[in-house]
Parts: structure tokens; C-alpha cells; sequence
């Protein structure tokens, strides 16, 4: 079969032939693959970059995607470590770990939505103890995962949404999405000035931004003994991030992370069902294209406009 073939993980993946994925037990199923997303976490786990990367070459590339198998059932299916990739024309998939989709869903749509989604909904209905009518602030906001954040705070009944990043032109486009403010990530005053009383921040940067960030929270903090929950999801501004114990000591701040290994996996499988339903309704706005599985070294790399979600389609 044809497949995105990882053969160094400093190479793009190349199109190419592959063995014909066989499932191991009865708890595998062959699938057709229709859609596969190039997410981030697809290009990490593909450079060996992600602590969920596999070690062995040659290998697949794609982390997840929307197929189908004998039964005839369209599903949404995220492989972990060790299973194999999702963009190649058929993966093997474990049935009770997929999420079957309703009659009339767009394989594309979902296949380039679910992965940013996730990222926020699962980081504000099972990392945090999130509540309707609470602020937060969103780090990174002009990315696909961050777009798609500040709808899905709105969406879970979030009072203000305050969106943060540094692309001006993209950050005038989040009010239309969800945004209550805006804010260039190193505008400092003004950053402290709107998040004075929020509780929750989603970090999609980290990074030397991001603890300037938390100081200038914690320093501008209307009460510092107002719970402060910083969930950090995202890492776009280095892995690495020298955090100053004086900040843990002088306000009322938890940090956590949210993701593969943060979340228990049954507790993933119950949330998927919500977001899959709200993203096959129309809630949701992701830009997203098609391309062509035979393109996949070609797209490999290109940066894609805000928002939007390469979707390779064998």
C-alpha cells in the first residue's frame, strides 16, 4: 500500500510503498483511511522531537484520522505509541479506542478539527476544575489549536476570553470567534490590566514569553489569593522555562499540564463523544485543506495560514 514513509527523523516523510498493516488480535481493525491530519504533534512524533515518539524506522507517519472499516462504520481514531501511523491508504486501529462518528460527517473536517480541539477541551472539562462564568486567558491564541481554544472556552461558558498573541492581523480576527480582548503577548501592562482577575490561563507557548507572562499576572493580580490554574499545553516558544519560586510562594497559583499520559485514557474516550458532536454540528470554525497523499513531502513543511489544518487525503 501507499504510505507516508518515515525512513530518518530528519527528513520529511516521502510517499512511498508499505507492508500491509495486519491486526494482531481481535481487538485490531483494518480500516480505510480517508483522512489524516498534519497536526504539530504529527511532525514531532515524526522528527523524534515528542516524548510519545516512536524509535523504530521505517515507520508511518500521522497520529490520527477518520476511516473505515469492514463494518462499514465511519470512525474518528487517535493511535498511540506504538500503533501504527494514520497516513497511508489503511492503518490498523483498536476498535473501543475510536469514536464512531454520526451518519453524514465530513471526514476531512473532522480529521483536521479534533487534534487543535482536544487540546483546550480536554485541558478545561478534565485537567482544570473549569466552571461556567470563569475568565481565562489564552497564550498563543493565533495558532490553529489556539483559535480553536478561544471557541471552545466560550463554547463551555467562559465570561471573558481574553486572547493573547503577536500576529496583529490574526489577533483582529478572534473577537469574530469568541474573544472578549486582545492583547500582543508582550505588551505587558496592558496584559496585566485585562487578566488582573482571571482563573484560568491555556499556555500554548511556554517558554521565556510565557514566564513573563505568569510575572506580570501574578504582579498585576487584583487578589493574589484568588486561584490561579496555568495549564500548559503547548510548547511553540521552547520546551524550557525558568520559573522563579517567588512567584509559587506570593500568589495562589497551580500549574499543570495537560496531555498525552496527563489525562487518563478512558477519561479521554468518555470527553471525545461531546467534541465530536459539537464539531460534525457546525460549532466550531477551522479552516482546513485537502491535499493529496502523494504531496505529503511537498507540504511537509510549508507553514500553514492561521487557522488553518492540513488534511492529507490518500
Amino acid at each position: 500500500m501507499k504510505a507516508a514513509v518515515i525512513t530518518a527523523f530528519d527528513q520529511a516523510p516521502r510517499h512511498g510503498d508499505f507492508d500491509e498493516p495486519v491486526p494482531s488480535g481481535p481487538d485490531g481493525m483494518l480500516v480505510d483511511v480517508l483522512a489524516a491530519g498534519l497536526h504539530p504533534l504529527a511532525r514531532g512524533r515524526a522528527s523524534a522531537a515528542h516524548y510519545a515518539s516512536g524509535a523504530g524506522l521505517p515507520q508511518i507517519a500521522g497520529v490520527d484520522g477518520v476511516g473505515r472499516g469492514a463494518d462499514g462504520r465511519l470512525r474518528y481514531f487517535a493511535q498511540g505509541p506504538g500503533q501504527p501511523g494514520t497516513m497511508a491508504q489503511r492503518t490498523v486501529i483498536a476498535p473501543g479506542h475510536s469514536i464512531e462518528l454520526p451518519p453524514g460527517s465530513d471526514p476531512v473536517a473532522v480529521a483536521g478539527a479534533m487534534n487543535p480541539a482536544m487540546a483546550s477541551w480536554l485541558a478545561l472539562r478534565c485537567r482544570v476544575p473549569f466552571r461556567r462564568g470563569q475568565k481565562v486567558l489564552i497564550l498563543g491564541a493565533t495558532g490553529s489549536s489556539g483559535r480553536m481554544a478561544v471557541q471552545i472556552a466560550r463554547h463551555l461558558g467562559a465570561s471573558q476570553v481574553i486572547a493573547a498573541g503577536r500576529n496583529a492581523r490574526q489577533l483582529a480576527q478572534l473577537p469574530a470567534l469568541g474573544a472578549s480582548e486582545t492583547v500582543a503577548l508582550g505588551d505587558a501592562a496592558r496584559l496585566g490590566e485585562l487578566a488582573r482577575r482571571v482563573d484560568v490561563v491555556l499556555d500554548f507557548v511556554w517558554g521565556a514569553p510565557a514566564m513573563a507572562a505568569l510575572q506580570t499576572l501574578v504582579e498585576r493580580r487584583a487578589d493574589r489569593s484568588q486561584l490561579l490554574t496555568w495549564v500548559h499545553i503547548g510548547s511553540v516558544a521552547g520546551e524550557s522555562a525558568a520559573l522563579a519560586g517567588a512567584l509559587l510562594r506570593s500568589a495562589n497559583l497551580r500549574l499543570v499540564g495537560s496531555g498525552l499520559g496527563s489525562v487518563p485514557q478512558q477519561e479521554i474516550l468518555m470527553e471525545l463523544p461531546a467534541l465530536v458532536r459539537e464539531i460534525v454540528r457546525g460549532s466550531f470554525r477551522i479552516d482546513v485543506r485537502a491535499v493529496p497523499l502523494r504531496d505529503v513531502e511537498q507540504v511537509w513543511n510549508v507553514a500553514p495560514h492561521a487557522g488553518e489544518r492540513i488534511v492529507l487525503v490518500p
